[in-house]
């Protein structure tokens, strides 16, 4: 069953559509990508007696999974839409059910096990909004069965156009036909200009020119200024880029991966690696039959039709592909992400019916030729990058029973109920008191387990904050976009209240990664709203959960800082433009790792760092990896080592897990590590761009707190993170 289902209602005046994942119709729909957000959209159309309305979306994951509800009012004759992003931890196959109810609960309308369709986490998938059904992009079909790994494009709608920039967070990239643009509402365009400077890609093709001056958010967005129309044949020149293929990554592009590694890219750029084994197919003498763009036979048909695009002149960025002096495909960055141009129209002859144009949407977005052979990659495992952050904050008021401990208890246990029991017995000659004793024991050792898990686990509540803060800075302003991972240990079975009133918020619990079953590791229950949500979250006894808050809002930039390559050496410039201190200061370039030290609050530091300086980015991150693994895989352990599932709360730590792929995110075909797009920052190191963290302890970058309780133990901390373009100087 597809993710999307329409026309279902409980009574003839009720329409209920419900559009799960991204696609809404032609066959690719409710794709899902694994541990990313996607957007769940909504329309509701009342044409009898209004009525106060309550949806209900649950996932049916056994003992978690999420519930998100969404007030809305339905008065006689009218239409509702409304969409919010949802992070797919529901587990592989996941099912959902979408209710809706009137005030006193009554189901008006349900659609029940609606099902989506899962992709790898290193599958990638475009969204495409086109001006027509056939105008769709397509990729290149794999060669093999696993249709997870299938690079896939999902169509996307004006209506259920996401409006919220996490709900784009699970595409690598979108396609974006002018005159659809349009068409967008204002918070729509403002949520995919958000989602861009956080690190997406944007394919604009013009339809007409009047349609970039008619719309001024994508007028700025697009890097060329183009003028009127020309008629050129591509007489080979298109063709010869196709051949070409994605230009190879090598391992210089991302300094931490070891010489002769295979880098491919990942969720929106990200560098995962496949090993050493497969590095034949980069070499120049292999490309050829390993690169299938090469082997692609002409096409005369377009190579001699006359191709209609638009001349211009180049404002920012690269000119990837050009055609009689003009700009045919032109890709400038844009924050973190990156604005490709196209100055024809993918969706008009002679490109409409050209027998390559799969090829040329892969050769664009730079997705390697051995992504389209006829072995599977069968990529498994992994563990969550929640469970290394969640370590970091994990309350230190539990302690762990050492499994030697255990044992030895359990060796007592059975010679007392056995061998000893027998034995005293026969020497007081009372064997029938069995029936006495066998019980005593069994109380005794009971209280005795008890009093030890209460020594090992009793204390307060506690709640402990980290934020990942990214800077992205804009020409008028600046947007925040954090991740809040927040600890909370409970004293006693008891139920919290969390909330944010931030413009773009949303909650989850810890994904627990492949190796825990793609499931979230409890249950949230949320209602949302227009601007944030409310949520209450049950804890059980002496037990420790991990939440995380994804948001995105306005703000003033805490730090500004600009490098520049002076020779051999980085001249960098600093300021604070807070009324404290930021400590701990580390800027990572090229492949090392700079420690800058502490900024006091105003302070405006000029430096200049040598060749010499710093720590090779690949020994930064990789001395603390396997402590990574370690807590990964016993933090939720009940018994063991007592620091085995704990890390440091350290700068460098955060800073080490935010550049976690710059060691490779593979051994052999498992997956090392698995995280939400935007969490790691080491690909921006490899496009030569330069990455600040500035540690602000003990502070929390949120105006309301996310727990609306008073906890008798609390603590936060904060880390900036700011990714700076690199100007050569003169």
């Amino acid at each position: 069953m597809l993710g999307w289902w329409g026309g279902g209602s409980a009574r003839a005046e009720l329409q209920f559509d419900v559009f799960v994942g991204y696609g809404s119709g032609g066959g690719n729909d409710g794709l899902v990508r694994e541990a990313g957000w996607f957007p769940v959209a909504c329309e509701v159309f009342n044409d009898g007696p209004g009525f106060d309305a309550v949806f209900e979306l649950s996932s049916r994951q056994v003992g978690g999974g999420q519930v998100r509800r969404w007030a809305i009012e339905l008065p006689t004759n009218t239409r509702k839409r409304f969409s919010f992003p949802v992070f797919a931890g529901a587990g592989r196959y996941a099912s959902w059910d979408a209710r809706l109810l009137d005030r006193r609960g009554r189901v008006r309308a349900e659609h029940a096990d609606l099902r989506t369709q899962d992709l790898g986490w290193e599958t990638f998938l475009l969204g495409g909004l086109a001006r027509s059904f056939g105008g769709m992009p397509a990729f290149p079909a794999v060669k093999h069965n696993r249709t997870d790994q299938q690079p896939s494009v999902a169509r996307l709608t004006v209506e259920q156009f996401p409006d919220n920039p996490l709900a784009f967070e699970g595409l690598d990239a979108v396609y974006l036909n002018s005159e659809r643009a349009l068409e967008l509402k204002a918070n729509q365009a403002q949520a995919l200009v958000t989602w861009i400077e956080g690190g997406g890609h944007l394919i604009v093709a013009p339809e007409q020119l009047q349609d970039l001056s008619s719309t001024p958010w994508l007028e700025e967005l697009v890097p060329v200024r183009f003028t009127g129309i020309v008629t050129n044949r591509s007489d080979g020149v298109v063709q010869a880029w196709l051949h070409a293929g994605p230009p190879p990554t090598s391992a210089a592009e991302f300094p931490g991966v070891a010489p002769g590694t295979v880098v491919i890219q990942g969720p929106q750029g990200f560098p995962v690696t496949t090993g050493p084994t497969t590095a034949r197919a980069r070499t120049p003498t292999s490309r050829g039959t390993a690169n299938p763009y090469a082997v692609l036979p002409a096409d005369p048909a377009f190579e001699n039709s006359a191709l209609a695009f638009f001349a211009g002149q180049r404002r920012a960025g690269e000119v990837r592909l050009e055609l009689g002096g003009h700009p045919l495909v032109t890709t400038a960055p844009y924050g973190r992400g990156q604005v490709t141009v196209l100055a024809f129209s993918p969706e008009r002859e002679p490109f409409r019916s050209w027998q390559h144009k799969a090829w040329f949407w892969a050769r664009l977005v730079n997705l390697p030729g051995e992504w389209f052979g006829e072995t599977a990659r069968n990529l498994y495992g992994g563990w969550s990058l929640d469970a290394v952050f969640g370590a970091m904050i994990e309350t230190r008021q539990v302690r762990k029973l050492p499994v030697q401990w255990l044992l030895a208890l359990l060796v007592v246990y059975l010679v007392v109920i056995g061998p000893f029991d027998r034995w005293f017995l026969k020497r007081i000659n009372r064997q029938m008191l069995t029936w006495v004793t066998f019980p005593g024991y069994v109380l005794c050792f009971s209280l005795l387990i008890y009093y030890l898990g209460y020594r090992l686990r009793a204390g307060e509540t506690e709640w402990t904050e980290l934020h990942l803060v990214d800077v992205l800075p804009r020409a008028e302003q600046t947007t925040w976009r954090g991740r809040t991972y927040a600890a909370l240990y409970s004293s006693s079975n008891a139920r919290y209240r969390l909330a944010s009133d931030q413009p773009v918020a949303a909650l989850r619990s810890e994904f627990l990664g492949p190796a825990g079953g793609r499931q979230e590791s409890t249950r949230v229950e949320a209602t949302l709203k227009p601007n944030g949500f409310q949520a209450d979250v049950a804890v059980p006894v002496w037990t420790s959960l991990l939440y995380i808050s994804d948001w995105a809002e306005p703000a003033r930039s805490p730090v500004s800082v600009t490098v520049t390559p002076q020779g051999a050496q980085l001249a960098v410039t600093l300021q604070n433009h807070l009324s404290r201190n930021l400590t701990s200061l580390q800027l990572g370039f090229g492949d090392r790792v700079y420690s800058l030290g502490d900024l006091e609050a105003g302070q405006l530091r000029q430096l200049t760092l040598g060749p010499a300086q710093g720590q090779p980015l690949v020994d930064f991150v990789r001395s603390r990896t396997q402590s990574f693994f370690q807590v990964a895989q016993q933090r939720r352990q009940a018994f063991g080592n007592e620091q085995s599932g704990r890390l440091e709360l350290s700068p460098e730590t955060v800073a080490a897990a935010s550049l976690i792929s710059a060691v490779g995110n593979y051994q052999g075909m498992q997956r090392s590590f698995l995280y939400p797009a935007g969490t790691d920052l080491a690909p921006l190191l490899g496009r030569g761009q330069a990455v600040l963290f500035a540690w602000d302890p003990g502070q929390s970058p949120l105006q309301q707190p996310l727990a609306r309780f008073n906890p008798p133990r609390q603590a936060r901390n904060t880390m900036y993170r700011l990714t700076v373009p690199v100007t050569p100087g003169a």
